[in-house]
Protein backbone atom coordinates (compact mmCIF):
# COMPACT_ATOMS: atom_id res chain seq x y z
CA UNK A 1 0.00 0.00 0.00
CA UNK A 2 1.52 3.70 -1.20
CA UNK A 3 2.47 6.27 1.37
CA UNK A 4 -0.77 8.04 0.17
CA UNK A 5 -2.95 5.48 0.74
CA UNK A 6 -2.22 4.89 4.25
CA UNK A 7 -2.81 8.64 4.45
CA UNK A 8 -6.14 8.29 3.45
CA UNK A 9 -6.80 5.42 5.50
CA UNK A 10 -5.19 7.46 8.35
CA UNK A 11 -7.37 10.27 7.66
CA UNK A 12 -10.76 8.72 7.36
CA UNK A 13 -9.81 7.03 10.86
CA UNK A 14 -9.23 10.25 12.09
CA UNK A 15 -12.37 11.50 11.47
CA UNK A 16 -13.87 8.78 13.37
CA UNK A 17 -11.66 9.38 15.86
CA UNK A 18 -12.40 12.70 16.54
CA UNK A 19 -15.89 12.51 16.28
CA UNK A 20 -15.86 9.77 19.24
CA UNK A 21 -13.71 12.46 21.05
CA UNK A 22 -16.08 15.49 21.23
CA UNK A 23 -19.34 13.19 21.89
CA UNK A 24 -16.87 12.64 24.60
CA UNK A 25 -16.30 16.28 25.33
CA UNK A 26 -19.98 16.98 25.25
CA UNK A 27 -20.29 14.57 27.82
CA UNK A 28 -17.74 15.64 30.45
CA UNK A 29 -18.50 19.42 29.93
CA UNK A 30 -22.16 17.79 31.31
CA UNK A 31 -20.74 15.95 33.63
CA UNK A 32 -18.26 18.96 35.19
CA UNK A 33 -21.13 21.18 35.07
CA UNK A 34 -22.90 19.59 36.88
CA UNK A 35 -20.38 18.77 39.56
CA UNK A 36 -19.14 22.31 39.64
CA UNK A 37 -16.02 21.63 38.11
CA UNK A 38 -13.47 23.75 35.75
CA UNK A 39 -14.56 22.15 32.02
CA UNK A 40 -11.99 24.66 29.45
CA UNK A 41 -8.72 24.83 29.51
CA UNK A 42 -7.12 27.86 31.36
CA UNK A 43 -6.39 31.02 29.44
CA UNK A 44 -2.51 31.70 29.20
CA UNK A 45 -3.32 35.90 28.56
CA UNK A 46 -5.47 35.61 32.18
CA UNK A 47 -3.07 33.77 34.03
CA UNK A 48 0.08 36.08 33.01
CA UNK A 49 -2.14 39.50 34.11
CA UNK A 50 -3.72 37.79 37.29
CA UNK A 51 -0.06 36.83 38.24
CA UNK A 52 1.50 39.38 36.79
CA UNK A 53 4.19 37.73 35.24
CA UNK A 54 6.76 39.93 33.34
CA UNK A 55 9.66 37.52 32.95
CA UNK A 56 10.45 34.80 30.47
CA UNK A 57 13.54 32.82 29.01
CA UNK A 58 13.51 30.27 26.71
CA UNK A 59 14.34 26.88 27.74
CA UNK A 60 15.00 24.79 24.44
CA UNK A 61 13.38 21.71 22.95
CA UNK A 62 12.06 19.40 25.69
CA UNK A 63 9.73 16.50 26.25
CA UNK A 64 6.33 17.74 28.06
CA UNK A 65 4.02 15.92 30.12
CA UNK A 66 1.14 15.79 28.15
CA UNK A 67 -0.73 15.86 31.31
CA UNK A 68 0.98 18.91 32.32
CA UNK A 69 -0.60 21.28 29.65
CA UNK A 70 -3.67 23.17 30.36
CA UNK A 71 -3.92 25.86 29.00
CA UNK A 72 -3.73 27.78 25.48
CA UNK A 73 -2.43 31.37 24.41
CA UNK A 74 -5.74 31.85 22.07
CA UNK A 75 -7.47 28.85 21.62
CA UNK A 76 -8.74 28.04 24.97
CA UNK A 77 -12.80 27.84 24.56
CA UNK A 78 -11.96 25.12 21.37
CA UNK A 79 -11.30 22.09 23.84
CA UNK A 80 -11.69 21.22 27.23
CA UNK A 81 -9.92 21.16 30.15
CA UNK A 82 -8.32 17.50 28.75
CA UNK A 83 -8.24 18.76 25.43
CA UNK A 84 -11.10 17.17 23.62
CA UNK A 85 -12.38 19.29 20.55
CA UNK A 86 -15.18 20.90 21.19
CA UNK A 87 -16.34 22.04 17.77
CA UNK A 88 -17.57 21.15 14.49
CA UNK A 89 -15.22 22.90 12.57
CA UNK A 90 -12.06 21.31 14.10
CA UNK A 91 -12.63 18.15 12.45
CA UNK A 92 -10.54 18.94 9.05
CA UNK A 93 -7.71 20.05 10.96
CA UNK A 94 -7.59 17.62 13.75
CA UNK A 95 -8.03 14.73 11.50
CA UNK A 96 -4.84 15.66 8.97
CA UNK A 97 -2.88 16.16 12.22
CA UNK A 98 -3.93 12.55 13.47
CA UNK A 99 -3.08 11.02 9.87
CA UNK A 100 0.56 12.97 10.36
CA UNK A 101 0.72 11.35 14.03
CA UNK A 102 0.23 8.00 12.34
CA UNK A 103 2.96 8.27 9.46
CA UNK A 104 6.53 8.37 9.29
CA UNK A 105 7.19 11.72 9.80
CA UNK A 106 5.31 12.23 12.97
CA UNK A 107 4.25 15.59 14.23
CA UNK A 108 6.09 18.61 14.35
CA UNK A 109 7.50 20.20 18.01
CA UNK A 110 4.77 22.40 19.73
CA UNK A 111 5.29 25.25 21.05
CA UNK A 112 4.58 26.31 24.80
CA UNK A 113 4.60 28.28 28.14
CA UNK A 114 5.69 26.97 31.48
CA UNK A 115 4.07 28.53 34.55
CA UNK A 116 5.17 26.94 37.58
CA UNK A 117 4.92 23.18 36.49
CA UNK A 118 2.22 23.47 33.79
CA UNK A 119 2.03 24.36 30.18
CA UNK A 120 0.24 26.89 28.02
CA UNK A 121 -0.04 25.95 24.38
CA UNK A 122 1.29 29.01 22.08
CA UNK A 123 1.14 26.86 19.11
CA UNK A 124 0.15 22.81 18.70
CA UNK A 125 -3.38 22.68 20.07
CA UNK A 126 -4.65 19.79 18.02
CA UNK A 127 -1.04 18.05 18.10
CA UNK A 128 -1.69 18.24 21.78
CA UNK A 129 -5.24 16.78 21.66
CA UNK A 130 -4.42 14.04 19.04
CA UNK A 131 -1.64 13.67 21.75
CA UNK A 132 -3.76 12.76 24.15
CA UNK A 133 -5.86 10.98 22.07
CA UNK A 134 -3.60 8.44 21.05
CA UNK A 135 -2.33 7.45 24.69
CA UNK A 136 0.95 9.24 24.39
CA UNK A 137 2.61 10.70 27.48
CA UNK A 138 5.06 12.99 26.53
CA UNK A 139 5.32 15.72 23.94
CA UNK A 140 8.12 17.62 22.12
CA UNK A 141 8.07 21.70 22.26
CA UNK A 142 10.10 24.34 22.98
CA UNK A 143 9.36 25.70 26.41
CA UNK A 144 9.96 29.49 26.83
CA UNK A 145 9.35 29.82 31.16
CA UNK A 146 7.83 32.63 33.14
CA UNK A 147 8.85 32.32 36.73
CA UNK A 148 7.16 32.45 39.66
CA UNK A 149 6.57 31.77 43.12
CA UNK A 150 3.01 30.28 43.11
CA UNK A 151 2.33 27.11 42.97
CA UNK A 152 -0.13 25.54 40.23
CA UNK A 153 -2.05 22.60 39.74
CA UNK A 154 -3.70 21.05 36.34
CA UNK A 155 -6.54 20.43 38.42
CA UNK A 156 -6.86 23.99 40.30
CA UNK A 157 -10.72 25.74 40.15
CA UNK A 158 -11.61 29.28 39.50
CA UNK A 159 -11.37 29.49 43.67
CA UNK A 160 -7.73 27.74 43.66
CA UNK A 161 -6.57 30.36 41.10
CA UNK A 162 -8.36 33.61 42.68
CA UNK A 163 -6.44 32.38 45.58
CA UNK A 164 -3.11 31.81 43.75
CA UNK A 165 -3.66 35.80 42.84
CA UNK A 166 -4.61 36.76 45.62
CA UNK A 167 -0.74 35.84 47.00
CA UNK A 168 0.47 36.45 44.09
CA UNK A 169 -0.14 40.27 44.09
CA UNK A 170 0.63 40.18 48.19
CA UNK A 171 3.87 39.10 47.51
CA UNK A 172 4.83 41.32 44.55
CA UNK A 173 3.36 44.18 46.86
CA UNK A 174 6.14 43.45 49.46
CA UNK A 175 8.19 41.96 47.12
CA UNK A 176 9.26 39.27 49.54
CA UNK A 177 10.72 36.70 46.70
CA UNK A 178 12.95 39.18 45.79
CA UNK A 179 14.65 40.80 48.91
CA UNK A 180 13.87 37.20 50.77
CA UNK A 181 14.73 34.51 47.99
CA UNK A 182 14.11 31.53 50.42
CA UNK A 183 11.05 32.75 52.53
CA UNK A 184 8.82 30.61 54.26
CA UNK A 185 5.13 30.04 52.87
CA UNK A 186 3.07 33.15 53.92
CA UNK A 187 -0.06 32.01 52.28
CA UNK A 188 -3.61 32.37 54.07
CA UNK A 189 -6.54 29.94 54.26
CA UNK A 190 -9.02 33.10 53.27
CA UNK A 191 -7.91 35.35 50.05
CA UNK A 192 -9.83 38.17 51.89
CA UNK A 193 -7.12 38.09 54.40
CA UNK A 194 -4.15 39.00 52.86
CA UNK A 195 -5.09 42.55 52.88
CA UNK A 196 -4.95 42.11 56.53
CA UNK A 197 -1.40 40.81 56.68
CA UNK A 198 -0.64 43.44 54.20
CA UNK A 199 -2.06 46.08 56.80
CA UNK A 200 -0.01 44.49 59.60
CA UNK A 201 3.34 45.01 57.50
CA UNK A 202 1.64 48.86 56.64
CA UNK A 203 1.88 49.63 60.36
CA UNK A 204 5.24 48.34 60.72
CA UNK A 205 6.88 50.19 58.07
CA UNK A 206 5.49 53.79 59.74
CA UNK A 207 6.61 53.09 63.24
CA UNK A 208 9.82 51.60 61.28
CA UNK A 209 9.93 54.81 59.38
CA UNK A 210 9.48 56.84 63.01
CA UNK A 211 11.92 54.73 65.35
CA UNK A 212 14.81 55.26 62.13
CA UNK A 213 13.63 59.23 61.56
CA UNK A 214 13.24 58.28 58.34
CA UNK A 215 10.97 57.06 54.90
CA UNK A 216 11.42 53.65 54.84
CA UNK A 217 9.94 52.01 51.86
CA UNK A 218 7.62 48.75 51.70
CA UNK A 219 9.87 46.01 50.66
CA UNK A 220 12.74 47.06 53.07
CA UNK A 221 10.18 47.17 55.65
CA UNK A 222 7.93 44.14 54.58
CA UNK A 223 12.20 42.49 54.41
CA UNK A 224 12.39 43.71 58.06
CA UNK A 225 9.28 42.60 59.09
CA UNK A 226 9.71 38.92 57.70
CA UNK A 227 13.03 38.49 59.76
CA UNK A 228 12.41 40.02 62.91
CA UNK A 229 8.56 39.64 63.66
CA UNK A 230 7.20 36.26 61.30
CA UNK A 231 10.04 34.27 61.05
CA UNK A 232 10.69 34.12 64.67
CA UNK A 233 6.65 33.71 65.37
CA UNK A 234 6.54 30.64 62.83
CA UNK A 235 9.72 29.39 64.68
CA UNK A 236 7.66 29.45 67.86
CA UNK A 237 4.46 27.79 66.52
CA UNK A 238 6.60 25.24 64.39
CA UNK A 239 8.17 23.99 67.64
CA UNK A 240 5.18 23.78 69.41
CA UNK A 241 3.26 22.25 66.38
CA UNK A 242 0.16 24.31 66.51
CA UNK A 243 -0.50 23.77 62.74
CA UNK A 244 -1.37 20.31 64.24
CA UNK A 245 -4.08 21.41 66.59
CA UNK A 246 -6.06 23.12 63.50
CA UNK A 247 -6.74 21.19 60.54
CA UNK A 248 -6.84 23.09 57.31
CA UNK A 249 -5.34 26.38 58.49
CA UNK A 250 -1.69 27.44 57.58
CA UNK A 251 1.16 29.02 59.53
CA UNK A 252 0.11 32.52 58.20
CA UNK A 253 -3.32 32.00 59.34
CA UNK A 254 -2.32 31.16 62.72
CA UNK A 255 0.09 33.82 62.82
CA UNK A 256 -2.63 36.07 62.12
CA UNK A 257 -4.98 34.63 65.21
CA UNK A 258 -2.08 35.28 67.43
CA UNK A 259 -1.07 38.80 66.38
CA UNK A 260 -4.43 39.93 66.59
CA UNK A 261 -5.24 38.09 69.90
CA UNK A 262 -2.68 40.18 71.55
CA UNK A 263 -3.53 43.39 69.75
CA UNK A 264 -7.03 43.12 71.26
CA UNK A 265 -5.94 42.40 74.55
CA UNK A 266 -3.70 45.10 74.60
CA UNK A 267 -6.51 47.00 73.66
CA UNK A 268 -8.46 46.49 76.06
CA UNK A 269 -6.24 46.28 78.63
CA UNK A 270 -3.30 48.58 78.05
CA UNK A 271 -0.57 48.36 80.02
CA UNK A 272 -1.86 45.50 82.45
CA UNK A 273 -2.56 43.10 79.88
CA UNK A 274 -0.26 39.93 80.74
CA UNK A 275 0.05 38.64 77.44
CA UNK A 276 2.56 41.16 75.21
CA UNK A 277 4.95 38.30 73.44
CA UNK A 278 4.03 35.18 70.57
CA UNK A 279 4.87 33.02 73.03
CA UNK A 280 2.76 34.54 75.50
CA UNK A 281 -0.48 34.24 72.45
CA UNK A 282 0.54 30.57 72.05
CA UNK A 283 0.01 30.14 75.97
CA UNK A 284 -3.82 31.76 75.69
CA UNK A 285 -4.30 29.90 72.47
CA UNK A 286 -3.60 26.50 73.72
CA UNK A 287 -5.37 27.67 77.27
CA UNK A 288 -8.64 28.71 75.77
CA UNK A 289 -9.07 24.96 74.14
CA UNK A 290 -8.14 23.10 77.07
CA UNK A 291 -4.97 21.86 75.79
CA UNK A 292 -1.96 21.28 78.04
CA UNK A 293 0.88 24.18 77.96
CA UNK A 294 4.36 22.34 77.73
CA UNK A 295 6.01 23.46 80.66
CA UNK A 296 8.92 24.64 78.28
CA UNK A 297 6.19 26.93 76.92
CA UNK A 298 5.79 28.66 80.25
CA UNK A 299 9.53 29.31 80.13
CA UNK A 300 9.70 30.66 76.91
CA UNK A 301 11.20 34.44 76.37
CA UNK A 302 10.81 35.25 73.16
CA UNK A 303 11.13 39.56 71.79
CA UNK A 304 8.47 39.46 69.52
CA UNK A 305 6.38 42.23 71.01
CA UNK A 306 3.20 43.22 68.82
CA UNK A 307 2.13 46.40 69.83
CA UNK A 308 -1.34 47.86 69.74
CA UNK A 309 -3.59 49.88 67.06
CA UNK A 310 -3.37 52.77 69.56
CA UNK A 311 0.29 52.87 70.10
CA UNK A 312 0.98 52.47 66.25
CA UNK A 313 -1.74 55.20 65.44
CA UNK A 314 -0.16 57.43 67.83
CA UNK A 315 3.40 57.26 66.13
CA UNK A 316 1.69 57.83 62.60
CA UNK A 317 -0.15 60.89 64.11
CA UNK A 318 3.04 62.03 65.26
CA UNK A 319 4.58 62.11 62.30
CA UNK A 320 1.83 64.00 60.77
CA UNK A 321 2.00 66.36 63.85
CA UNK A 322 5.53 66.78 62.58
CA UNK A 323 4.84 67.07 58.95
CA UNK A 324 1.77 70.20 59.94
CA UNK A 325 4.53 71.92 62.21
CA UNK A 326 6.96 72.13 59.02
CA UNK A 327 4.07 73.68 57.13
CA UNK A 328 3.43 75.90 59.72
CA UNK A 329 6.93 77.11 60.15
CA UNK A 330 7.15 77.27 56.35
CA UNK A 331 3.88 79.83 56.71
CA UNK A 332 5.21 81.60 59.13
CA UNK A 333 8.22 82.28 56.82
CA UNK A 334 6.50 83.30 54.01
CA UNK A 335 4.33 86.07 55.64
CA UNK A 336 7.27 87.47 57.99
CA UNK A 337 8.99 87.73 54.23
CA UNK A 338 5.68 89.51 52.79
CA UNK A 339 5.63 92.21 55.91
CA UNK A 340 9.12 93.06 55.55
CA UNK A 341 9.03 93.26 51.79
CA UNK A 342 6.19 96.03 51.98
Amino acid sequence: MSDDQNFRMSLLEGKNRFNNARARAFWKEMINFIRGKPMELLSFDDIRSRLRLREESYKGLQDIPVDKIVGSVGRYREFTRDFLPKSAGLQERWSRVYAQANSLVGLPPIEVYKVDDLYFVRDGNHRVSVARQIGAKTIQGHVTELPTTIDLRPDMSPSDLDDAVAYAAFLEETSLPKTRLHHQPLKLSERSRYADLLGHIFLYQALLSHEQNTDIDLPAAAAHWYDNVYRPAITLIRKYEMTDILGGRTEADLYLWLVDHLRDLREQLGDYSPSHTISDAIEDFLEKRNIPIPDELRQEKDSSVILSRTQIMRVVELKKQQEQNLLNGLADNNDEYTDNDI
